[in-house]
This record gives C-alpha cells, structure tokens and sequence, in this order.
C-alpha cells in the first residue's frame, strides 16, 4: 500500500515514507516542479504519476545520482526522458485520480503508479496494457521467476493470470524494538528476528521494558480508520490468531461466492488482545498487559512512528522506511530489533490455510501503462529498464524502498543502500509469511467496512462480537451484489 501505500504519508503493503538520503532528499522539491504538466511534455518524454518520495530520487542534482541516469544505464534510450506527475501520497485520493483519467481515456499520464492494494480493479475494467502480450520474453521470464511472487499476483489479471503492470517495489510490515531496553529488562531477543515471540510474551516483555527505562509509551501501531488497519495491521493480527476475512488465501483474488470468516472465535479473540493491549485490566482479555496508548486509534505510520523514533516508545509497527530511518548510526544503530509478527495460533493449528505463526502484511506499488497512451512503446521501454537489478538497487538505495528481487537485499552492502540490508533474515522471512490484502475489485468498498468495524471495536464504542457479527453481514451483502451481477 505500503505506499501505502501506508499508509503525514499513508502508504500502504501498503504503507511507507520514502527515506530519501543526498542528492535525493534536496533535489525532492526540483522535482516536483518538473512534474507540472502546463506546458506539456516534450515528444520523447514518459510522464509517470508518483508521490513526492518516488519523485525526488527520479532526477538527480548535476552529477549525483538518479534513478533517470540508472535506467538510460540500463539500455534505455537516452533520449527518453520521464517526467514526474506528482500526486499526494494518500493511497486512496491517487486511486481516485488514477480513475478519473483512465474512466476518461485522458493520457498523459502514460505510466501510473498503482497501489498493489488497488490494481487489480483496473485490470479488470480494461484500464491497462497487457504486458504479458508486450514485453519482451526475457523480461518476463525474469520478473516472473526473480520477483516476489506475493507482490506479482497483485499485479496479474486473476482470470487469465496475465501480467499486467510491473512492481516497482513489494513492502512488508515489520514489527521494530529496542533490543538494548528490552535486554536491560532482562529478556533475550536473539532469537526474535527469524523466530517472534507469543503475543502474551512480546506484551510482558515490552511493559517491563518501558516501566524500566521509564517510557511513555509500550507498543505503537496504527489503528486510525483508514486503509492501513484493514489492508495491513489488523489483516497482520487477525492472521496471527488464524482468523481469515474469507478462509483461506485462495479466496483473496476472486469475489463472490466465497466464505465470511470475520465473525469467528479467531478473529473475535485478536480484537479483544488489541482491546487488552489498549485498556488493560478490566478489558476482555486481560491477561494481556497494556502496552498500548489509547491514542492508537487515531494513528497513522508517521504518528505511530513518531514516539519511537524520538525514543518515547520501547517498539512500534511499521514499513522497511521505519527500518532505514531508525536503525542508522545516528538513531538507535545496531541497538534496532527488527522482526515480523508475534503471533497467537501457530501455522499447524490454524483452521485456515495461510494463517496463523508470524505474519508481514503485504504493501507496494505497481507500474501499469495506460492504454491510451501515445507513448506506449516509448512506456514499455522504461518498463523493461526499471526490471533490471541495476535499477532495483539504485531505487533502494536512493529511495530505501525494497527490490521486487528480494535475493537483492542479501547481497546489498548496508554501507551503501543502508540499515535495512543488515535485516536481509528478517526481510526474507517476511516475504515468505506476506500476507495480501484480499484486492479484489470489491477491496475498495469492502475495506472500508472493516476498518469501520474494527476501529470502533478497537475504541470501544462496540463490543468486538458485535462489531464483527455487522462487520459479516455487511461483506455478505457487498459479495451478494458480485453474484448478483453475474447471474
């Protein structure tokens, strides 16, 4: 979403703010004023929609570099440039804008930037080129054995299976904490990165924590009502507990005749965990120590990173940007724990197939070629360039956002593309325990039922039963209208 997606900058899988580091960070504002389009773009110009964070390491400064200078190193044409249109990073405000020029058959632009939460839909209206039909076979056989094959589906039509935009890059939720705090209370994380705790575990270790480094705050997450609770982090603890929004993860592409879980003891019993989490004693699950500040429920990442970046919290959730920002030199260092979910259920014992154990909920981007673009093959090009490994690693480096080839992060060296190289375990483990939203045409509107739900369960206002027996009822009717139409 990521990007997001998540989810300042909700970006969500999604979910993230760019770490812009050098020449990116200053050279993020220039950008922004190239991407405007009064003037009209020139003959052999691609103009790609992208968010301030995405656009400032597009173009370099003189000679520093820029993602522009690694794709015409990559083969790409040099006189083929790209230019920025810069959109607000609110996932849901650039689906919009995205639809308004596609719905009209308005291009430029000629690339858009597509959430992995909402692509789908759009490849289902027809909105974009097919590029299992366009690109040339190399490519594809690359992108499709090398990339993360989580982030592909996201990006395929689920009818036909073929490739319609290619991920700029996957993001994963990570769960981040102060290995030094948590050691002074006595508790060894070695472990933690490859191998998460209990959740009844992780919530005693982190109030012992906090109550003996005398923090305000425990655990910070995002709970506001908006895509990235449903998209990510309640998708994430409602997995850790075995619970499903439509059993299993076959049905995460394809709406319609398929089961509503939501109403289950699973998922039922991750809300009131998130509600002991908050309220402590007193709440319906108790024996879960309060780690978490009320105000949770009114967070987004930026507002939940804020108090542990800062030091006020003993560990917080977020997207691999949290990672570059707060495991460098001049923030917590090597100090930074970095995992994915604790969890409640494990694999074996879950009902469903893909839930239970830790889990990384699933956020990035897509890049998808508008059919009524006059620059399709000038498109296509920097496509094919942006799928090369030179490329990849110039975006994490300058962007710190992850490669679709995960392999690559592995082999990156933490000097030059930064902390979450150190983490390459970690981000292994996640990719392999992603957990996608279900982004099916019908994620839009159904995800703003759960997040409804769920964070009025969250503050209280209703009892987690209630609020999830509404919640199943609402997504029955949403999936009868799929049928419906069918018949």
């Amino acid at each position: 979403m990521g990007r997001d997606t998540t989810g300042g900058d909700d970006r969500f899988s999604a979910g993230r703010r760019s770490f812009l580091t050098g020449t990116a960070a200053a050279t993020a504002g220039a950008v922004g004023v190239a991407g405007c389009l009064s003037r009209g773009p020139g003959p052999n110009t691609v103009v790609m929609t992208a968010d301030s964070g995405v656009a400032g390491i597009i173009q370099g400064d003189g000679d520093g570099p820029s993602v522009q200078q690694a794709l015409w190193d990559a083969g790409l044409d040099e006189d083929i440039n790209i230019e920025i249109q810069t959109v607000v990073s609110d996932s849901a405000s650039r689906m919009q804008t995205a639809q308004s020029a596609l719905e009209a058959g308005r291009a430029p632009p000629d690339i858009h930037m597509m959430d992995s939460g909402w692509t789908v839909p759009f490849i289902l209206r027809n909105q974009t080129v097919n590029l299992t039909e366009e690109l040339s076979e190399d490519v594809l056989e690359r992108v499709n054995s090398d990339y993360l094959e989580a982030i592909l589906e996201t990006a395929r039509d689920p009818q036909t299976g073929d490739l319609h935009a290619l991920p700029l890059f996957p993001d994963l939720g990570f769960t981040l904490y102060r290995k030094d705090l948590l050691e002074d209370a006595g508790y060894d994380t070695s472990g933690w990165g490859t191998d998460p705790p209990r959740w009844e575990e992780f919530a005693s270790a982190v109030r012992d924590a906090r109550d003996g480094a005398g923090l305000d705050y425990g655990f910070t997450t995002q709970a506001a009502a908006y895509e990235g609770l449903s998209c990510c982090t309640f998708n994430e603890v409602m997995t850790s507990w075995g619970g499903a929004y439509f059993g299993g993860t076959d049905n995460l592409f394809t709406a319609g005749e398929r089961p509503i879980t939501v109403d289950e003891e699973p998922v039922i019993d991750a809300i009131r965990m998130m509600r002991s989490f908050i309220e402590g004693e007193g709440s319906d699950a108790d024996q879960y120590a309060q780690i978490c500040p009320s105000a949770i429920v009114q967070w987004t990442e930026q507002q939940s990173l804020s108090p542990f970046a800062d030091g006020d919290a003993v560990s917080n959730r977020n997207w691999s940007f949290a990672i570059a920002q707060t495991g460098a030199e001049g923030a917590f260092g090597e100090d930074l724990g970095v995992m994915t979910r604790p969890y409640a259920v494990s694999e074996a014992d879950a009902e469903y197939e893909g839930t239970g154990g830790t889990t990384a909920a699933l956020g990035g981007w897509n890049l998808a070629v508008s059919p009524f673009s006059d620059r399709q093959a000038e498109a296509l090009q920097v496509l094919e360039a942006f799928a090369t490994e030179e490329v990849m690693l110039t975006v994490f480096e300058l962007g710190g956002y992850l490669p679709p080839n995960l392999e690559l992060v592995g082999e990156a060296d933490p000097a030059e593309v930064g902390p979450v190289a150190r983490y390459a375990d970690v981000v292994q483990s996640a990719s392999e325990n992603a957990v996608p939203r279900p982004a099916t045409d019908l994620w839009p509107e159904q995800s703003a039922l759960v997040y409804q739900e769920v964070n009025a369960a969250y503050r209280g206002a209703k009892d987690p039963e209630a609020a999830m027996n509404d919640l199943a009822e609402e997504l029955e009717q949403s999936e009868a209208e799929v049928t419906t139409d069918g018949d």
